[in-house]
């Protein structure tokens, strides 16, 4: 991984390549099923600003969590965005002013500094990285019901990098013992990609925009045309993660 001013930068880029696919979208494409289950595009783009909206909560309070967690997360992140009525432009400026203001937050958060976030604690490099990921698959959920190209980009390697690297914390969730991933991964650049260690038995290749949607339970492993070298490797692909929850 790069240093903060280059997750920074291409989460800009993420950012300003959503915003103008939605600032394009007629009313209906705003009201119309998007890829997230029960939730139309407007309701997507209520959660990312909500979500925002909490980055710069946490980052001004590092200490405190900046939601309280009496109930499941997705289940109290449901509820709000159903609560929220406003029309399509005003969600589309609130969620602007939320980008512009996390992209502040971070940029000026002490590096070394942990905040409380959905899960866990995390330095402002991987909240950004986890912001990348979340503002990408929801871009997929927009985009694809409405027949919208997203291409698939070198951002990708931030992604790649999120899910490898806490594929520990996904092995404990389900109960596994974790062990080591050796991952080679083809960029829309064409270059390979490789995360964990070279000896590792457990190994999965193919390309990096598929082993980032199964992270993002977009695609399924069996789907997704990804090579795995044994059981272990598939296991790997069952629980791999983008996402805090």
């Amino acid at each position: 991984m790069s240093g903060t001013d280059h997750i920074l930068t291409d989460l800009a880029c993420e950012y300003q390549r959503l915003d103008a696919i939605l600032g394009g979208l007629t009313g209906p494409q705003w009201l119309a099923p998007s890829g997230a289950p029960g939730w139309t595009v407007r309701d997507v783009v209520v959660h990312l600003a909500v979500s925002e909206e909490g980055v710069g909560r946490t980052l001004q309070a590092p200490s405190n969590e900046w939601r309280v967690r009496d109930r499941p997360l997705d289940e109290s992140m449901d509820e709000e965005v159903q609560a929220d009525g406003a029309d399509p432009p005003v969600v589309l400026a609130r969620w602007r002013a939320a980008t512009s203001a996390s992209l502040s937050a971070l940029a000026s958060a002490d590096p070394d500094v942990s905040v409380r976030w959905a899960a866990a604690p995390l330095r402002p490099l991987t909240l950004a990285t986890t912001r990348l990921a979340e503002h990408w698959a929801h871009a997929l959920d927009i985009c694809d019901p409405l027949g919208i190209e997203l291409p698939d980009t070198n951002r990708l390697r931030h992604i790649a990098w999120l899910g490898h690297a806490t594929l520990p914390y996904a092995f404990r969730l389900s109960g596994i013992d974790p062990f080591p991933v050796r991952c080679q991964l083809e960029a829309p650049d064409g270059e390979t990609w490789a995360f964990g260690p070279e000896r590792a038995e457990a190994r999965v290749s193919g390309s990096v925009g598929m082993f980032c949607r199964v992270g993002a339970r977009r695609v399924s492993g069996s789907d997704s045309g990804l090579v795995v070298s044994n059981v272990d490797a598939a296991t790997a692909l069952g629980v791999l993660r983008n996402y805090a929850v």
